[in-house]
């Protein structure tokens, strides 16, 4: 009854649990290989072995990092994501979060890992969701569960080493004790599972971690990076004192049971047990053999890869010392660059000193001009001046025109003394009888010379003048 009770209670919390919302990251384009986030825990993603879940790309095996990046629930339930300083990145909706900072995430946000090879997309690219469990079950990566995972926060890493080192250890073999007084009598633990070949079972609550390590423990099953294989000769190394240290204590059980059974023959529990630990002898034996084999290999591609190295660093001293003498021919052609940028500038200082000096000199002489021209307008105006205040004749108020003297000696022009002296026989300006009157020949070459100076109008007004006074006489 209480075995029915018992069921019907964890059927129950099976349908609870199933019903329940969680956290996941759904692949783009696939139906499979989605990664459960687990609540209250750091669930790690790498190509690593101690991760929550391990990526190992077919196409490209190194461009999930051993351990890419980590994902993280805060306390207000947010989920966020770490960069562990990965090779190619984490990308959240195309843009690359920093390294070693909590970047926040949303629900529907896009989770790229690493980067596209030339002519592909990126390998894995994820969506964050929260659905059922029973709805994304079939979907789900086979990993740990959520008890592993959360028991994997307390335990330390000797229980991580057995399961990597026991892929073939099941529940049969741990012993246990018929009572306190047989001590020495240890059987296998009762299971409902074949005995096909004992220890040759997988335990199927690890998950697919203990597959991965049982075939990176085959020389023939090891992946062929040289890289990870260097990256995991440590923990090989302290897989083989492990092995070591089972080999001897299962050989000295042996021994005992052995021993004891001489002195017991009719015992046939004795007998089971010493064919079984004799079986698990031979193999770790062959555990042992093989990572002998692993750690040779590991050892030839170390020094494959030194070497390698070593010619790496030749070439690359090679190419320094090129790279100097590039740099100081560089260096040189820069050094006469410079000289021949000063002479150019000390030319073009004397250039710009010669310059100032032509400009000085024009300024000098553009002043003198205009001097010159000032001097030339002021004797043109004294000129005038004189022109009309000592040569204007009083009648017509003109330039004397043929200038002729009085007795008196006063001047006019010729045609208006004629014109006047018809009216009246004296001088217009002192009234004395006229009784001669001389041409000035004087006066008309100064006017004449005067003239030539004036502005152009005034020329043209004399001409007209002279013109016409000439008609005048001619028609007389």
């Amino acid at each position: 009854m209480d075995q029915i009770e018992s069921s019907n209670f964890s059927t129950a919390e099976e349908d609870e649990s199933a019903k329940k919302l969680v956290w996941c990251l759904t692949r783009v384009g696939k139906d499979l290989d989605w990664l459960r986030l687990f609540e209250n825990t750091e669930v790690t993603i790498g190509r690593g072995l101690n991760v929550t879940h391990q990526l190992v790309s077919p196409s490209c095996p190194l461009m999930i990092s051993r351990m890419h990046c980590m994902f993280k629930q805060r306390d207000g339930g947010q989920w966020t994501v770490t960069d562990k300083k990965s090779l190619n990145g984490v990308w959240v909706n195309g843009e690359r979060i920093p390294v070693d900072k909590a970047h926040p995430l949303r629900l529907g946000d896009s989770i790229k890992l690493g980067v596209p090879i030339v002519g592909t997309k990126v390998e894995y690219e994820y969506i964050l969701v929260r659905q059922r469990l029973e709805d994304i079950k079939p979907y789900l990566v086979t990993g740990p569960s959520e008890g592993a995972c959360a028991t994997s926060r307390i335990k330390k890493t000797k229980r991580k080493f057995n399961s990597e080192l026991e892929p073939s250890t099941s529940s049969k073999s741990k012993l246990y004790r018929h009572s306190a007084t047989e001590k020495s009598q240890g059987q296998p633990c009762p299971t409902d599972e074949p005995r096909d070949r004992p220890g040759t079972r997988v335990r199927e609550e690890a998950g697919p971690s203990v597959r991965q390590h049982r075939r990176l423990d085959s020389p023939l099953e090891r992946p062929s990076s040289p890289s990870r294989n260097l990256s995991s000769l440590q923990m090989y190394s302290q897989n083989m004192l492990v092995l070591l240290e089972r080999m001897n204590f299962t050989q000295r059980r042996v021994e005992a049971l052995e021993g004891e059974g001489r002195r017991q023959r009719d015992d046939p529990h004795r007998e089971e047990q010493v064919r079984e630990l004799q079986s698990q002898l031979e193999m770790l034996r062959g555990q042992l053999h093989r990572m002998e084999l692993l750690e040779r290999s590991i050892s030839e591609t170390e020094n494959r890869l030194e070497v390698q190295k070593t010619q790496h660093e030749e070439e690359g001293l090679t190419k320094q010392l090129e790279e100097k003498g590039l740099k100081k021919q560089l260096e040189e052609a820069l050094q006469e660059q410079r000289k021949v940028i000063e002479e150019l500038a000390l030319s073009r200082q004397g250039f710009e000193d010669v310059l100032k000096a032509k400009d000085k000199e024009l300024e000098v002489t553009k002043e003198e001009k205009e001097r010159a021209r000032t001097q030339k307008e002021e004797v043109v105006t004294q000129m005038t001046e004189v022109l009309e205040n000592e040569l204007q004749c009083i009648i017509c108020s003109e330039l004397f025109i043929r200038a002729v003297t009085l007795n008196c000696a006063h001047s006019f022009c010729l045609h208006c003394i004629s014109e006047w002296r018809k009216r009246k026989n004296e001088c217009p300006i002192c009234r004395q009888a006229i009784l001669s009157q001389t041409r000035s020949l004087v006066l008309d070459n100064c006017i004449d010379r005067m003239v030539e100076q004036l502005s152009p109008d005034m020329k043209q007004r004399r001409l007209v003048l002279i013109t016409e006074r000439k008609g005048e006489s001619q028609r007389r």
